[in-house]
């Protein structure tokens, strides 16, 4: 496919780097920085040209007229949609536009984005502060889960979590799970030890230390993680370090069932936040002040979240909570090397935007009739919703059980959607149309292997 993508900052570049790594993608990436963009090209086989994205002779030079896909990604709204309506008004209204959306104001005008009379040509709209913030909330409403990832419209989820002694599973083999959970279904999609992938069997015996990854309905995910690890108490009090999109976003959605206090560096910034929320404490001054820390009883605390733009503040104020009996802190990092040394260390859950938000533009650019893509492990990993279309005899799934489906190594049929129903993935299940089933990949790279399995034409325009 042919993708532009506009914006060589954090998320950009994450998007690139993934889009890029699939052979059959032509990706050029263009920006105003030269510097950012020699960066990238000493790293990626990719195009670039320098440039605003809001000038047609730059657009038509990236080669609008002919691309598949359209990815506008700086930090302005305004230059994302303006940059999406130049690319549909003069060069290919067949492609997919997508666009950056930070702004909470313009996100929540959805008829700006509709079909029928929107203003701007966005036929994506994303926001990775939106993404952030509910990948926060999942985390606060799942104590103890290191990813929470729905699929099928929320009704099935994916969830990571450390397997700790006192788990009822920990120390046993996996085919005792389904005598643990009688009447319930779950499946174990992987299992991850010392960051080597082990493939889950019945006679595998879940160790502690164990990253396991499975996935159940919604309304069985607890009862699944307290085979894990013994359950810990619902989160009562949150304190929010930031309160810019992510943060403000974070403290409005949780302030109804929660205690929330938001610490704010920027005195105008705070006293504006504190007029638009109902029930949170807020409080102007220095999240890394360990003063202030203590005075606001941060050892009391169930959660830390660090959500401010400057990373390095977040892992400090992160660690200083952790350091003063906070029970779990989070910290938003934007640098991948950074995120994974954190989160080996003081830090329990380090969040990643970019991660977050690659998910969304990967389902527009994969082959077939995918619905949701999930990142996993930096990008090593993916998790995939895809809807099975065709007749029984054509292609190869429908009508076969899946021990019958020749899968590639790593990759797991984890479970199923069918009209209302939910059904836990067995070797004895049969694909039928109109499924959408739910597949783990330990390794990304055989995607475009399940791609060709589910033999469903590219789609330009969703």
């Amino acid at each position: 496919m042919k993708i532009i993508i506009l914006g060589a900052g954090q998320v950009g570049r994450t998007a690139a780097y993934h889009l890029a790594r699939e052979a059959a993608n032509e990706v050029t990436v263009v920006d105003v920085n030269d510097e950012l963009l020699r960066d990238l090209q000493d790293r990626l086989d990719i195009r670039t040209l320098v440039g605003s994205g809001t000038q047609p002779s730059v657009l038509e030079a990236a080669g609008a007229r002919d691309a598949d896909i359209f990815i506008a990604l700086t930090n302005s709204d305004e230059v994302n949609m303006v940059a999406c309506q130049i690319a549909w008004s003069l060069f290919n209204k067949d492609a997919t536009r997508i666009a950056r959306i930070r702004s909470a104001d313009f996100a929540k005008h959805t008829k700006l984005f509709s079909q029928e009379d929107r203003a701007f040509a966005v036929d994506v709209p994303i926001s990775p502060e939106q993404l952030v913030t509910e990948h926060v909330v999942h985390l606060i409403k799942y104590p103890g889960a290191l990813q929470v990832l729905d699929f099928a419209d929320g009704r099935i989820r994916l969830v990571g979590v450390k397997a700790l002694q006192g788990g009822a599973l920990v120390g046993q083999q996996l085919k005792q799970l389904p005598t643990h959970i009688e009447g319930r279904d779950a499946r174990v999609a992987a299992i991850y030890r010392g960051g080597h992938s082990i493939k889950p069997e019945g006679s595998t015996v879940i160790e502690h230390g164990d990253e396991v990854f499975f996935i159940a309905a919604r309304e069985d995910i607890r009862l699944v993680m307290n085979e894990m690890q013994r359950l810990e108490d619902p989160v009562r009090r949150v304190v929010i370090a930031g309160g810019g999109n992510i943060g403000f976003r974070l403290a409005q959605t949780l302030e109804v069932n929660h205690q929330v206090k938001l610490i704010e560096r920027d005195q105008r910034r705070a006293r504006r936040v504190s007029e638009q929320l109902s029930n949170t404490i807020v409080l102007s001054g220095d999240a890394a002040d360990e003063e202030l820390l203590l005075e606001e009883n941060i050892d009391s605390a169930d959660v830390f979240v660090a959500v401010t733009n400057a990373e390095e503040a977040n892992i400090l104020s992160a660690m200083l909570a952790k350091r003063l009996g906070c029970h779990k802190v989070m910290a938003l990092i934007n640098r991948p090397a950074y995120a994974e040394l954190m989160q080996s260390g003081s830090i329990d859950i380090a969040l990643s935007p970019q991660q977050v938000t690659i998910g969304s533009l990967l389902a527009h650019v994969r082959r077939g009739d995918v619905v949701r893509v999930h990142s996993l492990r930096r990008g090593a990993a993916e998790a995939l919703e895809v809807i099975v279309h065709g007749v029984q005899g054509e292609g190869r799934v429908i009508g076969k059980r899946i021990e019958n489906i020749p899968l590639p190594e790593g990759t797991t049929i984890a479970a199923i959607a069918r009209g209302d129903q939910v059904l836990i993935a067995h070797h004895d299940t049969v694909i039928q149309r109109d499924d959408h089933v739910i597949l783990f990949l330990t390794d990304r790279r055989h995607v475009e292997a399940v791609e060709r399995l589910f033999d469903v034409p590219r789609r330009h325009a969703r």
